[in-house]
């Protein structure tokens, strides 16, 4: 098997840390640098201290490694990305132009692109939304992501750049605490019913949003990654889907394990994020295209994220 040479920017988030050490597995120690803005002490192998809003820092690591794909996850989340707009725009479009730019002067062989739910605003259709629709977010973060599709899809048909790029539903995993998204209450939700606390949700119990757990979130960018590259019809970015629950179906769920889970709602701000965002997903082209197909529903990720969560506990006592 040919070998790659791997650059992941942002890696100490959410989806960074698990995805490093899965193409660690796959590639090696060796052959995969990890990099963030800070130091990571839960990531081995090779680690670079790296700001990409700064052009000849990205650059400078891509040539000294000889990079082959690059997969660029840094971003403020939607939640976060509120406080401050302008700094949410600039940072997420700048380090997008910095790994485009510098992945078509080193002609970098591969370059993934994180979209999300957060490109679609309320005029969509609900459930199913389909890969085709109008895209008008309520976020910055939204609005980052849909001028990062059409500049990712811009830079494959000018340059020939293979891009790709998955729209993610909300993420799921017992790897990492939440990072400031607005479906990040299913995360924090599992570790308040593991320390018997109550929970205050800043949704609403009917708010039913897509999810999908980190296993298959982080399988299906692999399988993307891999596909041939004739297979890749859409070059924006891919309808992805797992599973659509609201907060009331998933305490009920964690109920059945933890009968004396108390859950409360206090919706805030990010209600309204949510209620911009689909219930469901249409992911019928990513199913032709690359095969995708979850794993995981509700209840086995549920299973799967309790026993996760108690065996890293034990770990630590």
């Amino acid at each position: 098997m040919h070998t790659e040479k791997i650059l992941i920017i942002g890696a100490n988030g959410q989806l960074g840390t698990v995805l490093t050490q899965r193409l660690q597995e796959k590639w090696g120690l060796k052959n995969v640098i990890a990099s963030d803005i800070y130091p990571s002490d839960q990531l081995n192998g090779k680690f670079e201290i790296l700001d990409a809003t700064n052009f000849d820092g990205v650059q400078k690591i891509v040539k000294h490694y000889r990079i082959t794909q690059i997969y660029h996850l840094a971003a403020v989340l939607s939640a976060n990305g509120e406080k401050d707009p302008l700094k949410t725009w600039n940072i997420n479009m700048t380090t997008l132009f910095n790994v485009l730019e510098t992945s078509r002067l080193n002609s970098v062989g591969k370059v993934f692109f994180p979209s999300s739910i957060a490109v679609f605003g309320d005029n969509v259709q609900k459930e199913l939304t389909p890969q085709y629709s109008i895209l008008t977010p309520s976020t910055v973060y939204g609005m980052s992501k849909v001028a990062g599709e059409n500049w990712v899809s811009y830079y494959h048909e000018k340059y020939g750049l293979d891009v790709r790029s998955i729209r993610y539903p909300g993420v799921i995993g017992y790897q990492s605490l939440p990072g400031g998204g607005t479906t990040d209450y299913a995360v924090e939700i599992y570790h308040k019913a593991m320390n018997n606390e109550p929970f205050e949700c800043f949704l609403k119990n009917t708010a039913t949003l897509p999810m999908i757990y980190m296993e298959d979130a982080i399988r299906a960018t692999i399988e993307l990654m891999d596909a041939p590259k004739t297979n890749i019809t859409v070059r924006s970015s891919y309808n992805l889907a797992g599973m659509s629950f609201s907060p009331m179906q998933i305490a009920k769920t964690i109920q059945k394990l933890y009968p004396d889970f108390k859950i409360a709602y206090k919706p805030d701000f990010r209600q309204e994020i949510a209620d911009s965002w689909p219930q469901s997903i249409d992911d019928s082209c990513a199913r032709k295209d690359w095969n995708w197909m979850p794993n995981y529903n509700l209840e086995s990720m549920t299973e799967d994220m309790i026993r996760n969560l108690k065996l890293r506990e034990e770990c630590f006592v």
